[in-house]
């Protein structure tokens, strides 16, 4: 390891420390930690004051950061909680929202303001599960209905659009990349299949009396999980993302309830207070600040992204959950699911790499994404209100019956 690989990991680590801590000082505005990270990265990146850098090293920390920031969203995704009406309406939703960002990005692309209409498309039709999941633990909106159907759609605007670009932008052909995802698919189900089956009281003895051990076996087992499912993404052609979710989903079923529950500490421990953070902070780093203050122009896309942001994926919430919750639950909820900022980091990466968007357009996009992060999580939960109490009910009649009164 070089002097400057030390330097910028004692200085990451620092900025990982400063962001909570900063994010405490302004608690009463709610302003998560995150953007922070985006922050203080780029403070202490190239753009600023230039002290750390990205070499080898440092880049694959972040993109192991990426990865688990995906299994988190994927392990704290209980498919029994959302399956029926709220992951029905997600879909319904996220494809309305599809049709509205692809009918944008045409216009944008027609003005010459923009040059690929699927990059930008698929750009407004990401939701941050993982920036909003955290939120709603705090907020105690886990297991809620309204929290339920949040973490419904926030789930499809992440994987959906995980599904579009490895179709889509992959390196093969789309219909390549089209049998070659439901290899992928096929493979993950019958995984999925084999580690729900009843489980050997050896093992469950074995993990249960190692989860407390020096040696931490379940927590390598998820790591071996996670990183078999991304290699074989990542084999197949596909992006690391869709196998690092995958590992996710499979990994919540893999141990008992009891063990799972525990183990999901364990691994949020590791996510949020090691990898994560480091993903966000590189990725301030990386940010490409002259690009956006080269003009007012450039700067002033930031707002109009962020509008169609809200436009894209918040306002089908006020269509599709009508006759599911309340007007002002369905404002917080088009509100919040609006949030974004991982996966615009990788397609505008792609588009950099490809030449499909410029500079200027991949910095505004980001920059909006870092705005969403600080500003739509305030002003959705200010419209919430007070938390909902109800503990998750979407499968009762009061769910969908729009006769039964509205909590």
């Amino acid at each position: 390891m070089t002097g400057e690989t030390a330097t910028s990991l004692l200085l990451i680590a620092l900025a990982a420390v400063l962001a909570p801590v900063l994010s405490e000082l302004v608690a009463r505005w709610r302003i998560p930690s995150v953007l922070f990270e985006l922050l203080l990265g780029i403070v202490i990146g190239p753009a600023v004051l230039g002290l750390a850098e990205v070499d080898g090293f440092v880049d694959g920390l972040s993109t192991l950061g990426l990865a688990f920031l995906f299994y988190v969203a994927g392990y704290e995704l209980d498919l029994r909680r959302i399956k029926g009406e709220p992951f029905n309406r997600a879909a319904t939703g996220w494809v309305v929202t599809v049709v509205l960002g692809l009918g944008v990005a045409g216009v944008l692309v027609a003005t010459g303001f923009v040059l690929s209409e699927l990059l930008i498309g698929l750009a407004l039709t990401t939701t941050a599960i993982g920036t909003l999941l955290p939120m709603l633990q705090d907020r105690g909106l886990v297991g809620t209905r309204f929290g339920d159907l949040l973490v419904s759609a926030g789930a499809v605007g992440e994987f959906g659009p995980v599904l579009a670009v490895t179709i889509f932008l992959g390196t093969s052909s789309p219909t390549t990349e089209g049998l070659l995802l439901i290899v992928f698919v096929l493979l993950a189900l019958g995984l999925a299949w084999i580690v729900e089956r009843p489980r050997p009281p050896r093992f469950v003895e074995v993990m249960e009396r190692h989860l407390e051990s020096s040696s931490q076996l379940p927590v390598r087992v998820v790591i071996l999980l996670t990183t078999a499912m991304v290699v074989v993404a990542v084999h197949l052609g596909l992006d690391m993302l869709l196998g690092a979710f995958a590992a996710g989903l499979i990994g919540r079923v893999l141990f008992p309830p009891d063990q799972s529950k525990l183990l999901g500490t364990k691994l949020q421990s590791i996510g949020f207070g090691f990898l994560i953070p480091v993903f966000f902070i590189v990725s301030g780093m990386q940010f490409d600040l002259d690009a956006l203050t080269s003009s007012w122009d450039v700067a002033a896309r930031v707002p109009l992204f962020l509008a169609l942001f809200l436009v894209v994926r918040g306002l089908p919430a006020m269509v599709v959950y009508r006759r599911t919750l309340p007007t002002r639950q369905r404002v917080a909820l088009g509100v919040l699911q609006s949030t974004t900022l991982p996966l615009l980091v990788v397609i505008t990466q792609i588009g950099l790499e490809t030449k499909d968007m410029r500079p200027s357009n991949a910095a505004a996009l980001v920059g909006a994404g870092m705005l969403s992060v600080l500003v739509l999580p305030i002003v959705g939960f200010a419209v919430l209100g007070e938390r909902p109490d109800e503990r998750s009910d979407v499968s009762s009649p009061s769910a969908s019956d729009p006769s039964r009164p509205a909590p």
